[in-house]
């Protein structure tokens, strides 16, 4: 029996488990919070709330080392992830960094390449040299062996026209001229500048149809390529892409074997479409730049023609008390092949003449230039109209060409007879209208007579034909010659002005001086068809007896 001071066994080891303030000194028992009530048998003078105070601060101490451990365990594992998000990041960075530097790089030689082939352009490159060019800023950008560029032709044929390097051959080589190899660079650019594909024949016209690069990385055993016997000429890896600009192909660049050894990779093939794209840029511009030198010599050219075609054409008429005359001419073009001329033949008599060359431009504005010329030689020979034609035609059939002809009419008004003669080459009727006097109305008619445009047959059928026509021509009476452009002009509907609208516009406008009866034409003219520009030339003479 033990005494109220004694301890019995249970409470010995709850002392050794427990320290001064009834904590564990032991760790087992922390992580076994269960043993205070199981191992250890409660001290009999401890009050039962003493008792379930000590169990519960075992539980919660063991919950907290438990909530440490877990967050060590997490702080390790977030650690680690993170070093494995940092490490990862990194490399992708470095990946990023090396794929800009090598985009930066590819820009470079872009420029660089865009900036030589400007240069070109600027110093006046042909299109050969040009191709020569693109070729070898290829070879020093992808640092290949070869090069070549197929270029385009009318015919959808792809034609070889520029090559660096020994580049192979597309086609495979006769057998005789496999012994000329000794000189292979010369030879070699010989074989590639004859080779000619059709649009979708072998790689290249495959390329030139579909618009799309090819790389090919190991081109030994690819049966797109051709192999030749020859190690110079054997292809390890080829590049290529099409020179197109907005969807037309104009060529194509080839690419082979690059000077390392290794094959060529997605960053070469990247930069040879780049190339080649750029190229096709090049060319377009150099094409326009070409067309627009052409176009400015040949404003200059029109220009100058222009101002000597105004210098021809009789920029005032000869006096003439009895005759008001006034012309108009409006070219469909910036030089037109319509003429006229107002000539003095003597005191009481004056030629006038109108004409129409075929065609428009430069050739037309030529030839009315020679008919001006010999018009005034003739019209001094010869009294009569007709005459004055036939040496015309004599003159000049071997200086017209087989597709151009002139229509013409010659006239000659003589005031002192009040007469006018003509004789007409082919060329519209002309309009007289004469006063009857009074408030009768006016009589309009359309004179004609036979005849044959210049150079259009031989000179004994023209003369045979051409004939001189009189009527008279009195005061008040007006007689007004014009080219097609007038009758032929057009409304929205494809109606034509026509010589009826013609006499009812001279009609009303017939009290009006030459001049202003010229404007009121033009004017009704531009009323009918909508629009003060033709699409032919205008020309008008309008010859009033005062």
């Amino acid at each position: 029996m033990t005494t109220g001071g004694s301890r019995g066994p249970g409470c010995i080891h709850r002392a050794k488990l427990l320290g001064k303030n009834g904590r564990s000194a032991f760790p087992f028992f922390l992580f076994n919070p269960h043993i205070c009530s199981t191992q250890v048998e409660p001290d009999k003078k401890l009050s039962s709330l003493g008792l379930q105070r000590g169990g519960f601060a075992c539980k919660l101490e063991a919950i907290m080392i438990w909530l440490f451990v877990g967050f060590l365990l997490g702080l390790w594992a977030g650690v680690t992830v993170g070093w494995l998000f940092y490490i990862r990041q990194r490399r992708k960075n470095v990946q990023i960094d090396e794929e800009k530097q090598l985009l930066h790089q590819e820009k470079q030689i872009v420029v660089e390449f865009m900036h030589n082939l400007v240069e070109a352009i600027g110093a006046g490159a042909g299109r050969e040299e040009l191709f020569q060019h693109i070729v070898h800023a290829s070879i020093l950008s992808t640092g290949a062996l070869s090069a070549c560029i197929f270029e385009r032709t009318g015919r959808d044929k792809l034609r070889g026209v520029a090559v660096e390097g020994l580049f192979p051959p597309q086609h495979q080589l006769p057998e005789k001229s496999r012994e000329k190899l000794s000189t292979r660079a010369k030879f070699i650019e010989q074989i590639l500048k004859s080779e000619v594909f059709e649009m979708g024949e072998g790689l290249i016209g495959s390329v030139a149809r579909t618009g799309k690069a090819v790389l090919i990385e190991d081109a030994s055993g690819d049966p797109r390529v051709i192999q030749h016997d020859d190690p110079a000429l054997k292809v390890r890896s080829l590049v290529v892409a099409p020179i197109a600009f907005r969807s037309k192909i104009l060529g194509v660049l080839a690419v082979a074997n690059p000077a390392d050894g290794m094959a060529f990779n997605e960053t070469d093939f990247s930069l040879v479409q780049s190339l080649a794209e750029q190229a096709a840029m090049a060319i377009h511009n150099s094409d326009l730049m070409g067309m627009q030198i052409e176009k400015s010599k040949l404003d200059l050219d029109i220009a100058v023609a222009s101002s000597i075609q105004g210098m021809i054409l009789p920029q005032k008429f000869p006096d003439n008390a009895a005759l008001d005359i006034d012309a108009f001419y409006r070219p469909a073009q910036k030089i037109g092949g319509d003429l006229y001329n107002v000539i003095k033949l003597d005191e009481r008599r004056v030629g006038l003449a109108i004409a129409d060359v075929s065609g428009k431009g430069v050739p037309a504005s030529l030839l009315m230039t020679i008919c001006q010329t010999n018009l005034r030689h003739f019209a001094q020979a010869y009294r009569s109209p007709s005459e004055v034609l036939k040496a015309m035609n004599r003159e000049m059939s071997e200086e017209i060409r087989r597709d151009m002809f002139i229509t013409i009419i010659y006239a000659i008004i003589d005031t002192a007879n009040d007469t006018l003669t003509l004789s007409r080459a082919g060329h519209e009727l002309p309009l007289v209208c004469v006063q009857s006097g009074g408030d009768s109305k006016p009589e309009l008619a359309f004179i004609g007579s036979e005849g044959m445009a210049l150079g259009m047959v031989p000179s004994d059928v023209f003369d045979y034909v051409i004939e001189d026509k009189t009527v008279p021509f009195k005061r008040g009476d007006i007689a007004v010659f014009y080219t097609d452009g007038v009758t032929e002009a057009a409304d929205e509907e494809g109606t034509e002005f026509a010589s009826k609208r013609l006499a009812e516009s001279v009609r009303v406008l017939r009290e009006r001086p030459a001049r202003d009866i010229n404007a009121g034409i033009v004017s009704t003219v531009e009323r009918y068809t909508g629009q003060d520009k033709f699409a032919d030339d205008l020309t008008l003479i309008t010859v009033k007896h005062t």
